[in-house]
């Protein structure tokens, strides 16, 4: 199975780390840069989210200030947005953009957006076998070893299984993610927060943090092929 110490299924792993640093790189780069230029208009990013938020019906949904930085998100079980103090109080493309996208989340689940439902349904559920998969994955492993070959297998198949379902999460979260910023920039847009000549900094942030969920599907997907190599050599 491998050639000492090295397991040579890890090479499938490298192409989507060097893409998810990337990833990581350009949402760095791309909200330090804005971050620093102001809108036009002066808006905060808590209200720019109140009007997006009061012009789609969600008076109701409160703003509130979180802890650390882009740390900004929407809560579906309890119905709030939380900001950031950075994004809150900014009057940066920055922060009027994120606070766009999170707005989107809320609009999402205002409209009972269906990949938003289904993302929030199975969430519970993969936050459990995720934590499992792992585990039932190196124990299958380990009584495969000893010889043990009908129950080892079980057992590395039902790791597979809730490794499969966080691919399957994964998926799901990036439609989510790429509809959200676009009913961000049409609400930036059409409410007035940017000014046509401000939407390609919006743009650029909001694609910046998108390819970090096409990173996490692409390393969830590369661990799910390198799972299966391994178990098709056992």
């Amino acid at each position: 199975m491998y050639f000492g110490m090295f397991d040579p299924t890890i090479v499938i792993l490298i192409p989507a780390m060097i893409f998810a640093l990337y990833a990581q790189g350009k949402v760095k780069s791309a909200y330090n840069r804005y971050v620093q230029i102001n809108n036009r208009r002066g808006i905060t990013g808590h209200q720019a989210a109140r009007m997006i938020l009061d012009a789609n019906g969600l008076h109701h949904v409160p703003v509130e200030i979180t802890s650390g930085t882009l740390t900004d998100h929407y809560d579906p079980k309890n119905d709030v947005m939380r900001l950031s103090g950075e994004v809150y109080h900014g009057t940066s493309i920055a922060s009027v953009s994120i606070a766009a996208h999170e707005s989107g989340h809320a609009i999402q689940d205002g409209t009972s957006y269906a990949f938003l439902r289904f993302r929030n349904a199975i969430a519970p559920v993969v936050s459990l076998v995720s934590v499992a998969s792992w585990p039932l994955i190196l124990i299958g492993l380990a009584i495969i070893w000893t010889g043990n070959l009908t129950t080892g297998n079980l057992i590395f198949d039902l790791g597979i299984l809730f490794f499969a379902a966080v691919v399957l999460f994964h998926t799901v979260t990036l439609p989510v993610e790429l509809d959200a910023s676009k009913r961000a920039i049409r609400q930036l847009v059409n409410l007035g927060i940017i000014e046509p000549a401000e939407t390609a900094g919006a743009k650029k942030v909001l694609s910046a943090a998108a390819m970090t969920y096409v990173a996490a599907l692409a390393t969830a997907v590369a661990n799910l092929i390198r799972i299966l190599m391994i178990r098709g050599r056992d």
